[in-house]
């Protein structure tokens, strides 16, 4: 046993410390722009009022991130945000107990394509990005009320990971 187990016990607070005192939050990649405009969702999927849904829960994910300031028209904004809706489908995820011929459960996935581009270049950062927002839906009410409940979350879903790829580094 060492005979100044408070010493050892700094040297390794230290060290921890020493560490840890260049973290900093975020990707530490400052972005090309600092205004962007969400042009309205385009739905080209199958589900129904997913565009408008879409639309509000994308500005109120760049909102809370807040790293960037949404602006109204794409003539005062630095870039321009599209995203279309391109696809909704449900694969059965868990069968009925006394039925295995039904399902329980759908995996229910709403995807997109995404575009970013800079407006004072005319640059496409990226074009048709794939993205897809994934929720579970189980069905003891209903097939049709369970997906429609779900709908917000799977917007939501969608919404952040459009932000964390229009946003985080790329």
């Amino acid at each position: 046993m060492p005979r100044h187990p408070f010493r050892f016990f700094l040297l390794a607070v230290g060290a921890l410390l020493a560490g840890c005192s260049h973290y900093g939050l975020g990707t530490g990649v400052a972005l090309p722009f600092h205004s962007v405009y969400i042009a309205p969702v385009e739905n080209r999927s199958d589900a129904p009022a997913a565009a408008a849904l879409m639309s509000t829960l994308l500005r109120s994910e760049f909102l809370r991130d807040g790293r960037v300031q949404l602006v109204n028209s794409p003539e005062a904004a630095e870039a321009t945000l599209a995203l279309v809706l391109t696809g909704y489908s449900r694969v059965a995820a868990t069968a009925r107990p006394g039925d295995t011929g039904l399902a329980r459960k759908f995996a229910v996935t709403l995807s997109g394509k995404l575009t970013l581009q800079d407006n004072r270049s005319g640059k496409v950062l990226f074009s048709g990005r794939p993205v897809d927002g994934v929720r579970d839906v189980f069905t003891d009410s209903g097939q049709l009320p369970a997906e429609a409940q779900a709908l917000p979350d799977l917007a939501g879903d969608l919404a952040k990971k459009v932000a964390h790829a229009a946003l985080d580094v790329w």
